[in-house]
């Protein structure tokens, strides 16, 4: 299992390739967006909070993982999918959340329109392959492999 951190907000984030995906410490990324001094009092508190009014366990959508620790030890941890993780960040009533739940409701904003005109899409792959730095001969043949495909 590959293991490394992530950097969010400036704070260090746990994570863990698990089954071919990466999964991230709910504690390490409440703590990021909360500045709380407890972040694991303040996630169970959160996951108490949510079942009550959503009537949903966050606790089903986590893994228990063993990351590092800052003692050298390796502990089980709770753990998130990036969409699962995402559902999480939801969930936080902080103001530090606030920008990343805009982004994510633009992002899920702009791939519904996609699907209502999928030109746009196209349109988005071809600009993020020229901010990458792809010369435009390259982006053509990808583009053009990608429509031949479907």
């Amino acid at each position: 299992m590959d293991t490394k951190i992530a950097i969010f907000k400036g704070n260090e984030v746990r994570k863990i390739i698990f089954k071919n995906e990466w999964w991230f410490s709910v504690i390490d990324v409440i703590q990021a967006l909360t500045d709380s001094t407890q972040p694991s009092k303040y996630w169970t508190a959160m996951k108490a909070r949510v079942e009550d009014s959503d009537e949903f366990q966050l606790s089903t959508i986590c893994r228990q993982l063993k990351l590092l620790a800052s003692d050298g030890k390796k502990y089980l941890t709770d753990c998130a999918d990036t969409e699962g993780m995402f559902r999480i960040i939801q969930s936080v009533p902080s103001p530090k959340a606030e920008p990343f739940k805009r982004w994510l409701a633009k992002v899920g904003f702009e791939r519904i329109k996609e699907i209502e005109d999928p030109e746009l899409a196209t349109k988005r792959t071809r600009t993020l392959y020229k901010l990458k730095g792809y010369p435009k001969d390259w982006i053509e043949k990808r583009m053009r492999g990608i429509t031949i495909r479907e």
